[in-house]
């Protein structure tokens, strides 16, 4: 088991503005899976990720990482599990607008110990051909795929994708979901897809439902659908 998370409570204000963000949080996510956190908006699957991810500590609980317990960290520890261990995909894609699509890359190979080769990883996504552009001169879905370059290319334990196609239209969605599917099959990166969409779910090896702060559903699918499936293009 790579990733624990055991009785997690986040909140947010007090009294009558009190906000249970995570209330009551467990669950356990698999070396190498593809896991899914499906809510709408307030439902706490967000504040989760980013306490995976090191962004924020809980009140209280336990949070497991790889047999460490990043829950207990402070802020400079927390600062090195993000930089180390953890590879961030936004649904904004947040490249260095004055650097070129290699460069935006490079910027996390920098801090890594063993970073993958960069070539590789621009032939695997399709952007070879894209490497001295900026930002500004790539579309929706080429930024996001950068995005998702610079987030594995320092071999991240976990990849933490949140709402990662909510500003792109369905053909260059379809793309980059298949995109994150290949990464987690062929470079075996264990990943967290954060999304309202249940369309997406349908790639997951297991979904996990929040609402209000807890986890209604936590279920393994058997046949985790392909992305090129009609069926997924339909829901997303």
């Amino acid at each position: 088991m790579l990733v624990e998370v055991e009785a997690a409570r986040k909140h947010y204000g007090e009294g009558a503005t009190l906000v249970r963000a995570l209330d009551g949080v467990s669950l356990s996510i698999d070396s190498g899976e593809l896991l899914v956190l499906l809510g709408q908006s307030g439902s706490g699957k967000s504040t989760l990720m980013n306490m995976l991810g090191g962004l924020d500590r809980i009140d209280s609980g336990l949070i497991t990482v790889a047999s460490d317990r990043i829950s207990d960290y402070g802020a400079r520890q927390l600062l090195e599990y993000r930089r180390r261990h953890v590879g961030f995909v936004f649904q904004f894609y947040n490249l260095v607008s004055d650097l070129t699509a290699w460069e935006n890359v490079q910027v996390a190979a920098d801090i890594s110990g063993n970073p993958f080769r960069i070539e590789e990883l621009f032939d695997a996504l399709g952007i070879a051909d894209l490497s001295r552009r900026f930002p500004k001169e790539l579309s929706g879905g080429q930024q996001q795929r950068v995005a998702i370059a610079r987030a594995i290319v320092k071999r991240p334990t976990l990849l933490l994708c949140d709402e990662l196609t909510g500003a792109l239209d369905s053909k260059s969605a379809q793309v980059v979901l298949d995109l994150v599917k290949r990464i987690n099959e062929d470079f075996g990166v264990t990943t967290v897809i954060v999304t309202h969409n249940e369309g997406i779910a349908l790639m997951a090896d297991r979904v996990v439902t929040l609402h209000d702060g807890k986890v209604t559903s936590n279920s393994i699918r058997q046949s985790p659908t392909k992305t090129d499936d009609p069926l997924a293009e339909e829901n997303l």
